[in-house]
């Protein structure tokens, strides 16, 4: 029997408790959790539409938004649709291979997530301190090439994982204190070292805070530069243009390291408390960037409602 089927050393299922502690409240905490998803889906899917049929939408920045879009469909997809089956139904249990599927599209969106927003960085960064030579630079060519990058560096980044958790042996553990499988929360259960894991763990950790210091370095020079313009009217249009994305930034980071932080450090908060956070960290970002996009993108926001509404406003 091979290794991967051997249930001594891999359980040929785990056993995902949801939010441990708050199990009477799972089936109303799936209400919002079920909105949200919905909010996702037809918010994406909704803004895809649009940057495809709209001809003038198709700009370097628009491509990237579409990238942003296509990522959260696919993380909200990875993750809620169990969520919403433990809350409900209890369907707790998950194969083993299940589990390591789920582990490795969420680890790739949301490391994808990442470096598709530095990309968003750079080009507002073109946008605002070298509008003349915008569309020289972002061609389609060099827009395929980051996309590209950004593909390449999520597998570099997550498939050793897989790999990573294959080697471990389990000893009959395969109950996971969570609402989806993550790469630390499998390997936890593992009854041999987990350094390396942990070590791999860091390295990546490292590249996604590489990719917070290229988007601050990308708006400090934004800044600069708008605070540079004659006039106020000029520096309050630059500004927003860079408005929507800022606040996506902030969306998928701050929960991201509230989260890391409390896993980390706060050994003293309550177990639920990690869970909650863990969950809005691949929950809210999705369902909230095309809410974002949509209101405060006039292209967009005119397109949308023009469909939905059936108005030309």
């Amino acid at each position: 029997m091979s290794m991967l089927n051997d249930t001594r050393f891999h359980p040929s299922s785990f056993l995902l408790l949801g939010i441990p502690g708050l199990e009477d409240k799972h089936i109303w905490i799936a209400f919002p959790f079920s909105f949200v998803y919905l909010v996702a889906l037809l918010g994406n899917a909704a803004v895809l539409f649009v940057i495809q049929t709209e001809r003038s939408l198709h700009e370097p920045m628009y491509y990237f938004l579409a990238m942003l879009d296509s990522i959260d469909l696919g993380l909200s997809t990875a993750t809620i649709p169990k969520m919403l089956g433990i809350f409900w139904f209890s369907l707790r249990n998950i194969s083993f291979e299940s589990c390591l599927s789920q582990m490795f599209f969420i680890h790739f969106f949301t490391t994808m997530e990442s470096i598709v927003l530095v990309a968003m960085a750079f080009d507002r960064y073109i946008a605002i301190c070298k509008p003349l030579r915008y569309t020289m630079i972002l061609t389609n060519k060099v827009i395929s090439i980051i996309s590209g990058i950004a593909i390449l560096r999520s597998l570099y980044m997550v498939t050793p994982l897989v790999f990573l958790l294959l080697r471990l042996p389990f000893c009959g553990h395969h109950i996971i204190p969570h609402t989806y499988c993550e790469h630390m929360g499998i390997a936890r259960l593992a009854c041999a070292s987990i350094k390396v894991n942990i070590m791999f763990g860091l390295v990546n950790i490292g590249l996604l805070l590489l990719d917070v210091l290229l988007i601050i370095l990308s708006y400090a020079r934004i800044l600069y530069a708008v605070f540079c313009l004659p006039s106020w009217e000029a520096r309050l249009k630059a500004l927003h243009t860079c408005g929507s994305h800022i606040i996506v930034i902030l969306t998928f980071f701050i929960p991201a390291f509230f989260s890391f932080l409390t896993h980390r450090f706060g050994h003293n908060i309550p177990q639920y408390v990690h869970i909650l956070l863990a969950n809005l960290y691949v929950v809210v970002p999705p369902a909230f960037n095309p809410v974002i996009y949509g209101i405060m993108t006039k292209q967009i926001r005119k397109r949308v409602l023009k469909i939905f509404l059936k108005t030309d406003s």
